[in-house]
């Protein structure tokens, strides 16, 4: 959600920090700020609301900062106190020595607060961070006083954590000091933090894609770790203070991968790029000649994936609808008990783990903060934790004893595309792997193969259509409700369409199985109503039409997605999208295109902000 960066080293700081903060924009944000230590040791902040532009435009005219070799820079997603200057990030302690930026939530802040107040302290936000930077504050002049830490030990390293020892609740910060001016603390609990190591300097960031530029040299610190960096030097240890031997990770993508190319908006950059990263995404991994799948990532575990008797696949928002659609794959394909749930309800509903119980975490980023929770619940019940994600070194990967990455490339776009369907390439190849080890036949199973590699050259052509979709879009971007509505395979893709639409439009729709319309919803479809339709040939083919049929007799505008060479489906819609024919449960793969291409049309023709709606943030990372 919020973005952190920060730096340490030989470099004037400020650009860095604020082309750090310009590649984190995509993670959503409300207002900005940057903080720095002069060469004359003097602390300096500011702050603004809005884009970081604001940020860099005051900094250009009469808020000019010195000349700094320290600094950190935050986007905040406000969550404590609404979007203003006063309480965006960095905050400091009363004495003004002290700053601090912050990613997380700290829950037992109003108790700190009330203590700290009770000591004197004041405050000037209503952030649960700046209770932290004051914290902080009181514990280093506490320190200081009592000069209790040895020679040679940062003060400041010691006052981060005895306040962190207080905190109830998720970080990832990074702490700078006047009276230490060369040296840089960061912790994380539960937040991201990446440490990308250069020659004589360090560059802290919560995503990779504001170190890139700079170094490829990477430390993914974990939860309950710390740093304290030197441009010379750096020691990592426990919040508790035991020493760690770091591991120095490359970093997976490349600086090129970030950039937006020819394209107006990351979105459809990213909707464009999807037969690459589909091709990526099963490079190496099925081969359908052998009729066989290969991953790497579950070898250690495919005893216990084999005895499985139930799947558990958690997951939030676009993810989920992932999870749903590999709920059906597995339980189809594979023959097993699938389950899939809502991270967010599935820590909290006391749920039963039995023996033989698999539980897959899926995540574009590896961040998300209750898809984590959720894992860690699966690990204590005594559940095989197995995770999903895009991001190499994320901690839903660190966290699980095994699992599949994506290699979808970078998503910067908020509303992800290109992750979902790589999350379902994944999910039919973890079908495929344990259906073929327990009742697929070879032949089968190499004929599905088969039509999943050849998935990118036809979802080529369903891309070639996106104008006849923008004109779609056009005729109905004006309408307020919509509804999005498919069976079987594509009830899931239904509800992403819905999804995709709500988040970048801003129109209100609903997804739901076809034949759930009937039962109650049926009741909002008035004349003009667009109502698509996931329409394509297959086991529940005649049922679609007659719920078309339905809607239809209702005055509701029919836009149908519909397999090639179906002619009939002209009868019955009003506008239809076709998509090349392939076996059923490889439809979605190529149905969501459709869906995600209508949407995006519909909001850039609203004109609303596409790669950064309104509210949303890339990597939710709160609960």
């Amino acid at each position: 959600m919020c973005g952190i960066v920060a730096y340490v080293g030989r470099k004037v700081c400020q650009p860095l920090l604020i082309e750090g903060l310009k590649r984190l924009e995509y993670r959503g944000y409300d207002s900005a700020g940057i903080a720095v230590i002069d060469n004359q040791n003097k602390l300096h902040i500011r702050r603004a609301v809005g884009r970081i532009s604001v940020l860099e435009n005051a900094l250009s005219h009469g808020e000019a900062l010195p000349k700094a070799h320290i600094g950190m820079a935050h986007t905040r997603w406000a969550t404590h106190g609404a979007p203003t200057e006063a309480n965006a990030h960095p905050h400091s302690d009363n004495g003004g020595m002290i700053a601090l930026v912050h990613n997380g939530v700290i829950e037992n802040y109003v108790a700190l607060k009330q203590f700290l107040s009770e000591k004197g302290h004041t405050f000037s936000s209503q952030t649960d961070t700046e209770v932290l930077a004051v914290l902080i504050g009181d514990f280093y002049a506490e320190l200081k006083a009592k000069n209790h830490v040895p020679h040679g030990v940062s003060l400041l390293q010691r006052a981060v954590q005895a306040a962190l020892h207080q905190v109830d609740g998720t970080y990832g910060i990074a702490v700078i000091c006047q009276e230490e001016p060369e040296t840089l603390v960061v912790a994380r609990r539960g937040s991201p933090l990446i440490i990308g190591v250069g020659q004589h300097e360090y560059i802290v960031a919560s995503d990779a894609s504001a170190i890139v530029e700079h170094t490829a040299s990477v430390i993914y610190l974990n939860d309950n770790e710390m740093a304290v960096l030197h441009p010379d030097s750096f020691r990592t240890s426990t919040i508790d203070d035991t020493e760690i031997s770091p591991v120095i990770s490359q970093l997976e993508n490349k600086l090129e991968a970030y950039g937006l190319g020819d394209y107006e908006h990351y979105m459809l950059k990213e909707i464009f790029e999807q037969p690459v990263s589909i091709a990526n995404c099963l490079r190496g991994r099925a081969d359908a000649k052998e009729g066989r799948i290969v991953l790497g990532g579950l070898t250690e575990h495919s005893r216990e994936l084999m005895r499985a008797r139930r799947i558990i696949l958690t997951a939030q928002g676009t993810a989920w609808h992932a999870g749903l659609l590999g709920d059906y794959l597995l339980e189809d394909l594979a023959k097993v008990v699938t389950e899939c749930t809502y991270a967010s309800e599935f820590r909290y509903r006391n749920p039963i783990v039995e023996e033989g119980t698999v539980l897959i975490a899926i995540s574009q980023s590896g961040e998300t903060a209750d898809t984590l929770a959720a894992l860690r619940e699966g690990k204590e019940k005594g559940a095989l934790c197995l995770g999903i994600v895009n991001v190499v070194g994320s901690t839903i990967a660190r966290e699980t004893g095994g699992g599949i990455y994506l290699h979808a490339g970078p998503e910067i776009g908020v509303a992800s595309t290109k992750a979902f369907t790589c999350q379902c390439v994944v999910l039919t190849m973890l079908s495929l792997f344990l259906g073929r080890r327990r009742y697929m036949g070879q032949s089968q199973c190499q004929e599905i193969i088969a039509g999943l590699c050849a998935i990118p050259d036809q979802m080529q052509a369903v891309l070639a259509q996106s104008e006849q979709i923008k004109e779609i879009a056009g005729k109905f971007c004006d309408r307020e409700n919509w509804l999005f509505l498919g069976r079987g395979y594509h009830y899931p893709v239904a509800l992403e369409g819905a999804l995709k639409l709500k988040e970048i439009s801003y129109i209100h729709a609903e997804g739901m199985p076809a034949a759930e319309m009937k039962h109650g919803p049926i009741a909002l479809i008035t004349p003009e109503m667009p109502v698509v339709f996931v329409a394509t040939r297959g086991s529940q083919y005649e049922k679609v039409i007659s719920n078309i049929e339905e809607v239809r007799a209702r005055g509701g505008k029919v836009i149908a997605v519909a397999t090639e060479g179906d002619t009939q489906m002209r009868r019955y819609s009003d506008h239809v999208i076709y998509v090349p024919h392939v076996m059923e449960c490889l439809q979605p793969l190529l149905t969501v295109v459709p869906l995600q291409l209508l949407a995006y049309h519909a909001a850039v023709a609203r004109g609303c902000n596409v790669d950064k709606p309104r509210n949303l943030a890339k990597s939710v990372t709160v609960e």
